[in-house]
């Protein structure tokens, strides 16, 4: 959503107070199960050139180039530096925090090189499913995966469709600068943490009747995007079990929004109701999201605009949310 910038509103970034009291329609969450990320060897390694020998010349020249490498692990891919920063939240001998699952399509032969990767960079992944081609989602499920992530658009579509948190993962950005050790997550608004009914009425009637819809609409709850709802409490709780001794927290969620005021009150008002913790948001109208981003110091980035994941990837590794199914999204407004 673009809108033009208003000239009374304040851009820096908010920490937003909420409540105690939890909202009704707050979905259930585990304070004792670990965050579950489901990944595709393409998007935790860099894989695209042996996906263009499979796209050009085939499955069994891909799986003997695979084989002959199988001693090489490839380069980093876009999940990479984010996956290995959320292993290190697991503290020696503590609880586990975080757990890591290879989700491919891929034939249980070429799993040697995926794991001899993982352990040759240090990465502690010592499961996963390899499919032969059949389908990923499925496998979800059984998994108890809370985020997948993939390079391949069915996959992501499919995982969506099984209500999955999931998202396409663009290229890998040019230079990933690790300046700390946090794990820092940055959210778009409309149609990754809240619904899409807001954004239909701007793309249908325009930016004034959205203004008018939203000043009407600021005390009444947003409904929960992908991003909104289980998915969204479980990185509140592992905000929540990753302390440091200033009071601080290892991970930090953030939200990257073109929203502006007037529109800004509803998104406020939304997290108080959820009894859900932003770090910040940055209401930024017009403006382009990448220096916020880079601003912020994210390690990965969520839009469902393929345009401005495109643009993020420039600085920060980024995916694309794909909106719920229509029957799903009839589903969680009938829960508000």
């Amino acid at each position: 959503m673009t809108k033009p910038r208003p000239t009374t509103k304040r851009r820096s970034a908010i920490e937003v107070a909420l409540p105690a009291a939890a909202s009704a329609s707050r979905p259930a969450a585990s304070a004792d199960t670990p965050l579950v990320l489901g990944v595709s060897t393409r998007a935790l390694f860099d894989l695209e050139e042996e996906h263009g020998v499979f796209v050009g010349e085939g499955e069994n020249a891909y799986s003997a180039l695979q084989r002959q490498r199988e001693e090489k692990a490839p380069r980093p891919g876009c999940a990479f530096e984010f996956v290995k920063r959320l292993l290190a939240l697991n503290p020696p001998g503590g609880p586990t925090l975080v757990e890591i699952v290879i989700l491919s399509r891929n034939s249980p032969d070429l799993a040697l090189r995926a794991f001899r990767s993982c352990e040759r960079h240090g990465l502690a992944i010592a499961e996963g499913s390899f499919t032969s081609g059949r389908p990923i989602a499925p496998f979800l499920a059984a998994w108890g995966v809370d985020l997948f992530l993939s390079k391949d658009e069915e996959d992501v579509g499919d995982a969506v469709k099984a209500g999955t948190a999931a998202a396409i993962l663009g290229p890998v950005p040019p230079e990933i600068r690790p300046e700390d050790s946090d794990v820092h997550f940055a959210l778009d608004g409309d149609l990754v943490t809240f619904g899409g009914e807001s954004e239909a009425i701007f793309r249908q009637q325009g930016l004034e009747a959205f203004e008018r819809h939203e000043r009407r609409s600021a005390r009444m709850p947003l409904t929960r995007g992908p991003f909104g709802g289980a998915l969204l409490l479980k990185l509140v709780e592992l905000r929540r079990r990753c302390p440091r001794s200033d009071g601080t927290s290892r991970v930090r969620i953030t939200m990257v929004t073109a929203r502006a005021a007037p529109a800004h009150e509803r998104v406020v008002r939304t997290l108080r109701n959820w009894d859900t913790l932003f770090d910040e948001v940055h209401f930024i109208g017009p403006r382009a999201k990448v220096p916020f981003l880079a601003a912020a110091g994210v390690q990965i980035y969520f839009d469902d605009r393929n345009e401005h994941v495109e643009a993020a990837s420039q600085a920060v590794p980024a995916g694309r949310v794909l909106e719920l199914p229509s029957s799903q999204r009839r589903e969680d407004a009938k829960a508000r």
